[in-house]
């Protein structure tokens, strides 16, 4: 359950807005269409989650959550490579200007596989609280989803994803 991630390089869209909504709907068309002018190998699409809110997470409205959606890369692209696929991709009315290559690193990582809709993810989430609370961890970063699964399955029973937290000992806050 606890695992090592960074550095990761990808291509990325951010911004607000429930999953599967308009913005989250036109981050993924606009991420595909600038990967497929690049004609790069890409990784599974991922999902860096957060909210701006006192509240718990899952109690904000799915409307105000933020995101960095990714398309991971195996390596960071020549110089040159993205303005020109950029240029490439203009064409498809995709949203080309908002994809950016980023790299970053999460370290120290709880994860687990959660298996069917995203809906039940509290459960999951849940299991990865109480392995954080025994083992003295606290949330380091974002909340990281890796969509194993295409984004149009069908039947959401078959959905796999995976749940990651960059975590700290709880120790090390003070």
């Amino acid at each position: 359950m606890l695992t090592s991630y960074g550095p990761v390089t990808a291509l990325t869209v951010t911004g607000v807005g429930e999953p599967g909504g308009t913005e989250h709907a036109a981050a993924i068309s606009a991420l595909y269409t600038v990967a497929g002018a690049m004609n790069a190998p890409i990784g599974p699409m991922e999902g860096r989650w957060w909210v701006e809110d006192s509240r718990p997470p899952l109690s904000v409205p799915r409307e105000q959550w933020r995101w960095h959606l990714h398309l991971p890369l195996p390596a960071a692209p020549e110089p040159g490579t993205m303005e020109a696929a950029r240029e490439s991709a203009r064409p498809s009315g995709a949203a080309v200007d908002r994809v950016q290559v980023v790299t970053f690193t999460e370290g120290e990582c709880v994860e687990l596989m959660h298996e069917g809709p995203y809906s039940e993810e509290h459960v999951t989430l849940a299991a990865m609280q109480e392995y954080m609370d025994a083992n003295g961890l606290v949330p380091n970063g974002l909340h990281h989803e890796v969509y194993l699964s295409d984004l149009r399955e069908s039947d959401p029973a078959k959905m796999r994803t995976v749940l990651r937290q960059p975590v700290r000992s709880a120790a090390a806050i003070g």
